[in-house]
């Protein structure tokens, strides 16, 4: 066999294991659970809710899903604004500054709603399950910081 077909067979074989080795990592390393996931889980799988509770909870998953895609709206605007101030000004101006100040308000209005968002659905729940969920609350605000 000639070198160059050679080295075009190991170059072959190399790329094929290696998209090989990128299907098996992914198949075999799952992706970690969204944010929240846990608290949606132990909302709808573990507390046992009843229809009232489900009904409620629904109406206000709807009604937070609408707000809560306003204000991501309004932080990618506030991070697009950011991005230009940044393009215009090369450094930390006082377009830089306000733009920073815009984006840290639009995050700020985020946390603020979500943090009511799981008040309002802690406020249909018994207290035995208001417990349980008051732990899942907790443990999703703090998994990172272990």
């Amino acid at each position: 066999m000639k070198p160059t077909r050679w080295a075009i067979g190991i170059a072959v074989i190399a790329f094929l294991a290696g998209v090989a080795g990128v299907f098996v990592g992914r198949a075999m390393i799952a992706p970690p659970p969204p944010q929240g996931a846990e608290l949606h889980e132990v909302l709808h799988h573990q507390l046992q809710l009843d229809a009232g509770q489900e009904a409620r909870l629904e109406a206000l998953e709807q009604q937070f899903a609408i707000r809560r895609r306003a204000l991501e709206l309004e932080l990618r605007a506030a991070n697009a604004r950011l991005a230009g101030a940044i393009q215009a000004e090369h450094g930390n101006g006082p377009q830089v500054s306000a733009a920073v100040d815009a984006s840290h308000a639009a995050m700020g209005e985020l946390q603020k709603e979500t943090l009511a968002h799981i008040f309002a659905m802690r406020q249909i729940l018994r207290p035995d399950q208001a417990r349980k969920f008051d732990q899942a609350v907790v443990k999703a605000l703090t998994v990172d910081a272990r």
